[in-house]
């Protein structure tokens, strides 16, 4: 696996647009998803994954590989925000969504983190670009193949 780069990619021109249907159904797996991570529900979380699915970041040192990595990561961040008496909450916006060709669904967002210090003021804490790379699962639902987020932070 190649590094992450510290540059978000240029959005590019659709393959096919989105429709409605299809543009509600990804802003409501994000509402969903992001909401499993914030009540840290790590194994649910991870489970929005592929099995083989990659979440990618250049804040990291390496991509986590596969659905019991990111739930392993996941965990890992979790319990250092608990213990360090932390709340994040993940909101996304901007989203774009786009068929591709090959059958995949890929969406772009801004994805901000905000950081709650048990009874302390929330503050921005990370500005992002998400970008995924999402399929359809057994039962029709979306899942994330592939997730690379960029902070803007790091050149």
């Amino acid at each position: 696996m190649s590094a992450v780069s510290s540059e978000p990619t240029t959005p590019a021109a659709p393959a096919r647009g989105a429709d409605a249907d299809l543009y509600t159904e990804v802003q409501h797996f994000y509402a969903r998803q992001m909401q499993l991570l914030d009540a840290r529900s790590c194994a649910e979380w991870a489970g929005t994954f592929t099995e083989d699915g990659v979440f990618a970041a250049n804040g990291l040192p390496a991509p986590a590989e596969g659905r019991t990595a990111i739930e392993t990561a996941a965990r890992a961040a979790q319990d250092r925000l608990a213990a360090e008496g932390l709340v994040h909450r993940h909101w996304l916006g901007m989203v774009t969504v786009d068929r591709a060709d090959d059958g995949t669904v890929r969406a772009r967002s801004y994805a901000l983190v905000i950081q709650v210090p048990l009874g302390g003021v929330p503050a921005l804490h990370r500005s992002t670009v998400c970008e995924d790379t999402l399929v359809r699962g057994e039962d029709g639902s979306l899942l994330v193949r592939d997730r690379r987020v960029t902070r803007d932070d790091l050149a």
